[in-house]
């Protein structure tokens, strides 16, 4: 059945996705609220927000929350985004009802109560020292500082700890206030279900919200600066890079002939730089590429550990391949087998009410408007050898990189080797 998309008369989407053939049921809620939308001293304040929906409402207890969906074999959470937060659930379609009741009661009336910001705050101060620990996720926060200095997007989702000491429950029910508002809410659901029975029962659960335009977000422009490396020492047994290409918003029609060059070069076992770097040189056991998109900018970004020792030779390999794929047109059974792997990935995600849930309430909140799978795909095959190059020389340029380091004894003096390796590598 055809997705179908109501606006209701408070401003709040709702888009349904029909799958008579399944028995579950997916819910989720999409909340135009993220890290982009705070101040700097405000830096983690949506993720803090996230966290505390969980801890009950004036009429549920976090606990009773729980066993309500898990004692019925379904299962929940919650992300936070640089541009949304979302909740979801999924359960047996018999028990969706109280599935989405729960959801709403935990967005409209949570309770906010001193004792769970306390609690709550060091249980994210936990989860910031877990990142720590974790040298990938390092030198990702690190590029992101890179890519956008001194912006929201280049700033950590979970929060910094002096951040987190400043904000208190009136901060929070403050910014929740204005930002979790009907107009800038999209509530998604896909599965058994029957979309006239739902448009009713969404109505009456956000009618006592607020009715503002929502919070807005810092834009990305030419005073939004870039620096090309950082560096952080951690002693670890690898070094990590993150190399990453600061680039254009969703909206850019090169954006499909963009996932397949990141598909040819690092998205799965059969690309360029898994290849190369793993298979023909064993320089690493993992490697991959991934594109991001905001509303207004973009990134492009490869991610590797190496032994130390191996840094440098591992990133001449990997500059070499981003040149051949400006210098070249991809060939056509390459590009051929790039396609044909981003369009099963769709298919074969889409065969779950959670990833139709997820497809919906992103492309919804993204673009205000159903973006259908189909679209998608034959945008993905519209795409030609002509378009790779044309987007690799286009984004692929030193003016766009920047390069973070993560791993022991990096000494300063590296930083402006690094710097002139991106510069001939990529020129």
């Amino acid at each position: 059945m055809e997705q179908s998309l109501v606006t209701l008369s408070n401003g709040l989407r709702l888009v349904f996705c029909p799958m008579p053939g399944v028995e579950s049921v997916s819910i989720g809620v999409w909340v135009g609220v993220g890290g982009r939308h705070e101040s700097d001293r405000q830096t983690g304040i949506s993720h803090f927000i996230e966290h505390l929906l969980f801890k009950g409402t004036r009429t549920r207890s976090a606990v009773s929350i729980s066993r309500a969906i898990e004692g019925r074999g379904g299962d929940f959470n919650a992300f936070t985004q640089e541009d949304a937060t979302c909740y979801y659930v999924r359960m047996a379609a018999r028990h969706g009802e109280i599935a989405f009741a729960i959801l709403a009661d935990m967005l409209g009336d949570p309770r906010f109560a001193e004792a769970d910001v306390t609690s709550e705050r060091e249980v994210i101060r936990d989860e910031i020292l877990m990142y720590r620990d974790q040298p990938v996720q390092v030198a990702e926060d690190l590029l992101g500082e890179l890519l956008w200095v001194g912006h929201p997007l280049g700033r950590p989702l979970a929060g910094r700890f002096d951040s987190l000491d400043r904000i208190g429950r009136n901060e929070l029910f403050r910014f929740k206030k204005r930002g979790y508002v009907p107009r800038a809410t999209v509530v998604a659901l896909a599965g058994r279900i029957r979309p006239e029975s739902w448009i009713r029962r969404v109505e009456r659960s956000w009618s006592s919200l607020g009715s503002g335009p929502g919070l807005a977000s810092a834009p990305i422009d030419d005073q939004v600066v870039q620096q090309r490396v950082g560096l952080a020492v951690r002693e670890v047994e690898q070094t990590h890079l993150a190399l990453g290409f600061r680039l254009f918003g969703r909206d850019d029609p090169r954006r499909f002939a963009l996932k397949v060059l990141s598909v040819v070069l690092g998205e799965n076992m059969s690309s360029r730089l898994f290849q190369v770097i793993r298979e023909r040189h064993g320089l690493a056991y993992a490697i991959q590429s991934a594109v991001s998109h905001f509303s207004d900018t973009g990134s492009f970004v490869i991610t590797a550990g190496v032994e130390p020792a191996d840094l440098r030779r591992t990133l001449g390999l990997i500059l070499r391949e981003l040149r051949k794929m400006a210098d070249q047109p991809v060939g056509c059974r390459e590009l051929r087998r790039a396609q044909d792997y981003l369009t099963g990935q769709i298919r074969l995600g889409l065969e779950s009410s959670g990833r139709r849930m997820n497809w919906a309430g992103e492309t919804v909140m993204s673009y205000g408007r159903i973006v259908t799978p189909e679209a998608v795909i034959d945008r993905l095959e519209q795409v030609t050898p002509e378009a790779v190059q044309s987007v690799a020389r286009d984004c692929l340029r030193p003016a766009r990189a920047s390069l973070a380091v993560v791993g022991p004894g990096l000494a300063e003096p590296l930083r402006g080797e690094l710097d002139e390796r991106l510069a001939v590598g990529l020129g």
